[in-house]
């Protein structure tokens, strides 16, 4: 897939300074706070970006599929200013590293790579207002079916493997609260529940 990303000149740009790395499920790619080195771009896998409060909860942003990378990430990189988001690895991940210094010269360099940018903060636009959108207007019950599914079609399967502490870190708010939820939720037939599995019905 790496090679069917780009075309031409910048394809070989890439091939001769992009890193291609495996890494396993959860692992913390980008730290709050650190300094951006590399601007991944997922070739196999995913990744979730986090949010962290001010409280320490932590809330899902948004994932990066393949073929996608973290406009957040890019621009602070290329701004020179320290990550305000969490990377961490859904799956195991084979992730493309592009140097940051080299990601910001192809923008003046390379107009597929500026359309690939811009695509790509339009979409990440979206699915923030949509995160907003959710805390603002939805009720936790539709936003934890909507992460479900999310994960459901991410992994292209309804049997998932998640704790309960997975979804409340995800969504922001806490164990208890969020297995008062799944409990409902099953009762309604929407789910079905064991241990550290949920099958969506």
């Amino acid at each position: 897939m790496k090679d069917q990303l780009f075309h031409s000149l910048l394809n070989e740009e890439v091939q001769n300074f992009g890193q291609v790395k495996t890494f396993a499920s959860e692992t913390v790619i980008l730290q709050e706070s650190s300094y951006i080195k590399s601007i991944p771009i997922v070739i196999k896998g995913s990744i979730r970006v986090m949010r962290t409060e001010e409280d320490g909860r932590e809330i899902l942003l948004y994932y990066i599929k393949p073929g996608e990378s973290c406009i957040m990430s890019f621009l602070g990189g290329i701004h020179n200013e320290t990550s305000k988001i969490k990377a961490v690895v859904e799956e195991e991940s084979e992730i493309l590293l592009i140097p940051v210094e080299k990601a910001s010269l192809w923008i003046k360099e390379f107009p597929e790579w500026t359309d690939f940018i811009f695509r790509l903060y339009h979409k990440r636009f979206e699915e923030l207002l949509s995160v907003v959108n959710a805390i603002a207007f939805r009720k936790l019950d539709t936003r934890l079916l909507h992460l479900l599914r999310q994960k459901a079609e991410l992994f292209q399967t309804h049997e998932l493997i998640v704790t309960h502490q997975q979804l409340a870190d995800e969504l922001g708010s806490t164990r208890e609260v969020v297995s008062r939820v799944i409990k409902q939720m099953e009762n309604e037939g929407l789910v079905r529940i064991s241990r550290n599995k949920i099958f969506l019905m």
